[in-house]
Protein backbone atom coordinates (compact mmCIF):
# COMPACT_ATOMS: atom_id res chain seq x y z
CA UNK A 1 0.00 0.00 0.00
CA UNK A 2 1.39 3.38 -0.89
CA UNK A 3 0.51 6.36 1.49
CA UNK A 4 0.26 10.30 0.53
CA UNK A 5 0.26 12.68 3.17
CA UNK A 6 0.98 10.37 5.84
CA UNK A 7 2.01 12.09 9.22
CA UNK A 8 5.33 9.86 10.05
CA UNK A 9 5.74 8.54 5.98
CA UNK A 10 8.41 10.54 3.30
CA UNK A 11 5.97 10.82 0.12
CA UNK A 12 5.00 12.48 -2.63
CA UNK A 13 2.73 15.40 -2.77
CA UNK A 14 -0.22 16.40 -5.12
CA UNK A 15 -0.49 20.18 -6.73
CA UNK A 16 -3.83 20.74 -7.35
CA UNK A 17 -4.31 22.72 -9.94
CA UNK A 18 -7.29 24.60 -11.62
CA UNK A 19 -6.09 25.94 -14.77
CA UNK A 20 -2.45 25.04 -17.63
CA UNK A 21 -0.99 28.15 -16.52
CA UNK A 22 -1.01 27.00 -13.02
CA UNK A 23 1.03 23.99 -13.67
CA UNK A 24 4.03 26.60 -14.30
CA UNK A 25 4.00 27.20 -10.40
CA UNK A 26 4.60 23.50 -9.41
CA UNK A 27 7.95 21.93 -8.89
CA UNK A 28 9.44 20.12 -11.78
CA UNK A 29 8.45 16.59 -12.00
CA UNK A 30 5.52 16.87 -9.81
CA UNK A 31 2.39 15.01 -10.19
CA UNK A 32 -0.87 17.79 -10.40
CA UNK A 33 -4.23 16.84 -9.02
CA UNK A 34 -7.59 18.28 -10.62
CA UNK A 35 -11.39 16.93 -10.46
CA UNK A 36 -12.80 15.09 -13.34
CA UNK A 37 -15.29 17.54 -15.01
CA UNK A 38 -15.52 17.81 -18.18
CA UNK A 39 -14.19 21.81 -18.09
CA UNK A 40 -10.76 20.12 -17.10
CA UNK A 41 -10.42 18.41 -19.94
CA UNK A 42 -8.00 20.19 -21.24
CA UNK A 43 -5.73 20.30 -18.22
CA UNK A 44 -5.61 16.66 -18.05
CA UNK A 45 -4.36 16.97 -21.90
CA UNK A 46 -2.03 19.22 -21.69
CA UNK A 47 -0.54 17.27 -18.70
CA UNK A 48 -0.62 14.14 -20.52
CA UNK A 49 0.72 15.21 -23.35
CA UNK A 50 3.30 17.04 -21.70
CA UNK A 51 4.57 14.05 -19.72
CA UNK A 52 3.22 15.55 -16.20
CA UNK A 53 2.20 12.99 -13.92
CA UNK A 54 -1.79 13.40 -12.87
CA UNK A 55 -4.00 11.99 -10.48
CA UNK A 56 -8.03 12.42 -11.13
CA UNK A 57 -10.32 12.58 -8.40
CA UNK A 58 -13.32 10.37 -9.59
CA UNK A 59 -17.02 10.79 -8.10
CA UNK A 60 -18.35 7.19 -9.85
CA UNK A 61 -17.25 4.33 -11.90
CA UNK A 62 -17.46 6.44 -14.99
CA UNK A 63 -15.13 9.06 -13.86
CA UNK A 64 -12.64 6.04 -12.72
CA UNK A 65 -12.99 4.57 -16.09
CA UNK A 66 -12.42 8.18 -17.91
CA UNK A 67 -9.54 8.81 -15.47
CA UNK A 68 -7.64 5.64 -16.53
CA UNK A 69 -8.62 6.26 -20.27
CA UNK A 70 -7.14 9.63 -20.10
CA UNK A 71 -3.85 8.52 -18.79
CA UNK A 72 -4.15 9.06 -14.94
CA UNK A 73 -1.00 8.03 -12.93
CA UNK A 74 -3.61 8.12 -9.84
CA UNK A 75 -7.16 8.25 -9.37
CA UNK A 76 -8.17 9.57 -6.00
CA UNK A 77 -12.09 8.54 -4.94
CA UNK A 78 -13.64 8.55 -1.67
CA UNK A 79 -13.14 5.46 0.50
CA UNK A 80 -17.27 4.28 -0.47
CA UNK A 81 -15.99 4.04 -3.88
CA UNK A 82 -12.32 2.28 -3.29
CA UNK A 83 -13.58 -1.33 -3.65
CA UNK A 84 -15.16 -0.80 -6.86
CA UNK A 85 -12.65 1.59 -8.40
CA UNK A 86 -9.96 -1.15 -7.31
CA UNK A 87 -11.99 -4.26 -8.80
CA UNK A 88 -12.86 -2.61 -12.06
CA UNK A 89 -9.00 -1.31 -12.00
CA UNK A 90 -7.48 -4.74 -11.81
CA UNK A 91 -10.05 -6.36 -13.88
CA UNK A 92 -8.91 -3.81 -17.00
CA UNK A 93 -5.34 -3.69 -15.80
CA UNK A 94 -5.03 -0.04 -15.47
CA UNK A 95 -1.46 1.28 -15.37
CA UNK A 96 -3.44 3.91 -12.70
CA UNK A 97 -3.04 3.10 -8.67
CA UNK A 98 -6.56 3.61 -6.89
CA UNK A 99 -5.74 6.11 -3.86
CA UNK A 100 -9.05 6.50 -1.48
CA UNK A 101 -9.11 9.67 0.64
CA UNK A 102 -8.91 9.60 4.59
CA UNK A 103 -8.45 11.84 7.52
CA UNK A 104 -8.30 9.07 9.54
CA UNK A 105 -4.96 7.05 10.19
CA UNK A 106 -7.58 3.71 11.55
CA UNK A 107 -8.82 3.37 7.91
CA UNK A 108 -5.62 2.52 6.64
CA UNK A 109 -6.35 -1.69 7.63
CA UNK A 110 -9.61 -1.39 6.38
CA UNK A 111 -8.57 0.33 2.94
CA UNK A 112 -5.38 -2.90 2.96
CA UNK A 113 -8.30 -5.23 3.66
CA UNK A 114 -10.14 -3.99 0.63
CA UNK A 115 -7.59 -4.31 -1.36
CA UNK A 116 -6.64 -0.41 -2.17
CA UNK A 117 -4.05 0.69 -3.77
CA UNK A 118 -2.98 3.44 -1.51
CA UNK A 119 -4.27 6.04 0.98
CA UNK A 120 -4.14 9.64 0.69
CA UNK A 121 -4.64 12.00 3.38
CA UNK A 122 -5.65 15.99 2.29
CA UNK A 123 -2.66 17.55 3.58
CA UNK A 124 -0.85 15.77 0.42
CA UNK A 125 -2.95 18.21 -1.79
CA UNK A 126 -1.94 21.37 -2.26
CA UNK A 127 -3.90 24.08 -3.99
CA UNK A 128 -1.61 25.98 -6.37
CA UNK A 129 -3.07 29.17 -8.47
CA UNK A 130 -1.88 30.52 -11.37
CA UNK A 131 -1.20 34.14 -9.83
Amino acid sequence: MIFFGHRFLKNETLYHVFDIDSILHTPPSSTIYVEFDEKNLDIINHAVLNSVKIAIFAKNIREVLYASSLGASYIVVEKELAKSAQNIAENYLFDAKILALTEDEDEIEELALLGVDGAIFSNAIIKISSL
